[in-house]
């Protein structure tokens, strides 16, 4: 009888736990990792690629190893030019180009500190990962009432952000693969 309410107890609480710890799953995390690891493997701190479910915007990435990841993507208005820069592997120019002198309104900003993956919650003592879209930045820090937003806003925001990376670094990881 007493194993049988110890067994009931741990079941409660494993399915208590698990809906948190499913809500901060990141699709980005593994992609992340493997970018991180196949420019590592590369001996490259940058890569580039136009994004093919948006074909007239570009992504690129700027990687510092075991530190952080900085990925842009945002349309160009003279992407002849950023073409032209994609087909001589000048990624890092790409990048500069999309960081600086993008069409604002479509940009789309993410840092990955740790290179690892977005993170919902801030870890003590730890940095934090932002995403930024068309100007407005939102910080992972798991201080959604400094940022004015309610719990359930910060938890949208997060899978939005999410949910675009993971579509960003497939497309950079693909890249990866026709280069090597």
């Amino acid at each position: 009888m007493k194993s049988l309410a110890l067994g009931s107890l741990a079941l409660l609480v494993s399915l208590s736990v698990a809906p948190g710890a499913a809500a901060q799953d990141s699709k980005s995390a593994p992609l992340a990792r493997q970018l991180s690891s196949a420019l590592d493997q590369a001996k490259l701190d940058s890569v580039a690629t136009r994004d093919p479910s948006r074909p007239d915007t570009f992504i690129a990435a700027l990687y510092f190893p075991n530190l952080q990841l900085l990925v842009v993507s945002a349309k160009y208005s003279a992407p002849q030019l950023l073409d032209a820069k994609l087909a001589q592997k000048n990624y890092k120019d790409v990048y500069i180009d999309l960081n600086s002198a993008s069409v604002q309104e479509s940009k789309v900003f993410i840092e990955d500190l740790g290179a690892d993956g977005l993170k919902m919650k801030r870890e003590e003592n730890q940095p934090f990962d932002s995403y930024e879209e068309s100007g407005k930045r939102i910080a992972f820090d798991s201080d959604w009432k400094k940022q004015k937003m309610s719990e359930d806003d910060y938890k949208k925001a997060f899978a939005t952000a999410d949910d675009r990376y993971a579509q960003m670094l497939s497309a950079l990881l693909a890249q990866m693969k026709k280069t090597s």
